[in-house]
């Protein structure tokens, strides 16, 4: 990865960066995953989002067994260093229930709705 690029970031403790991922013609919110230096070398590169599964400890490109592929749009860090936006082409679910949008399987919480004040 570009040295400049991996200077940016802030990882955490794990060497990892949320990334947050974007349906980049919607502005939909389809999940967030997590990438280390080498995940996001890869996606930079590829054209394709791959991440670091925390859980089992190894590379995985989005698609690649559920054929729900992430096309890369565009991928920015945000100004503390410690996310990226990654805008994509998602074709199918994004998330492992089989639903468009992780945040849509896992439900609205229910918050009071701020006002602005008038």
């Amino acid at each position: 990865m570009d040295p400049a690029i991996a200077a940016r970031l802030k990882r955490d403790g794990a060497g990892l960066v949320a990334a947050v991922v974007q349906q980049h013609d919607t502005g939909e919110v389809l999940m967030v995953g997590w990438m280390d230096d080498e995940a996001l070398r890869r996606t930079l590169t590829q054209g394709r989002v791959t991440f670091w599964s925390r859980s089992r400890r190894e590379y995985w490109r989005k698609g690649d067994t559920s054929g729900h592929h992430q096309y890369v749009r565009s991928v920015a860090l945000d100004c503390d260093g410690d996310a990226l936006l990654v805008r994509v082409d998602q074709v199918g679910a994004a998330c492992h229930t089989g639903a468009r949008s992780c945040f849509a399987a896992g439900g609205d919480l229910g918050a009071v709705i701020g006002r602005r004040p008038a």
